[in-house]
């Protein structure tokens, strides 16, 4: 079994600060946690995609696991998850709204005739 294969075993944001080693305040983690664990995956995402995970140990992963959640849990410390928007509702609420016009009243001819 892989490092990344216990991560994957992890069911709370708690799980991983406890599996990974790294320190962090509840009520950060309890105001934040969904932000966080997209933050420290789209961190790791990187980290895949630019094959960092390759040919390295269990331990060298977990140590990268932990300096790329501990860098997530730390951009939620300083910030908040509205100035982060890492989450569609977030972003839209200060996408600009496109003006929409009121439609005027149509009342087909054909209702107004007797018939």
């Amino acid at each position: 079994m892989s490092a990344l294969d216990d991560l994957g075993r992890l069911s709370s944001a708690e799980d991983f600060f406890n599996h990974l080693g790294v320190d962090f305040d509840p009520a950060v983690v309890r105001v934040s946690r969904l932000h966080i664990m997209r933050r420290m995956g789209q961190y790791l995402r990187g980290l895949q995609l630019d094959g960092s995970f390759d040919g390295k140990s269990d331990d060298e992963i977990n140590a990268l696991c932990a300096e790329h959640l501990a860098q997530a849990y730390q951009d939620f410390v300083e910030s908040s998850p509205i100035q982060e928007r890492l989450f569609k509702v977030h972003k839209d609420a200060v996408a600009p709204k496109e003006e929409v016009k009121p439609q005027k009243p149509f009342v087909p001819l054909s209702s107004l005739t007797v018939g």
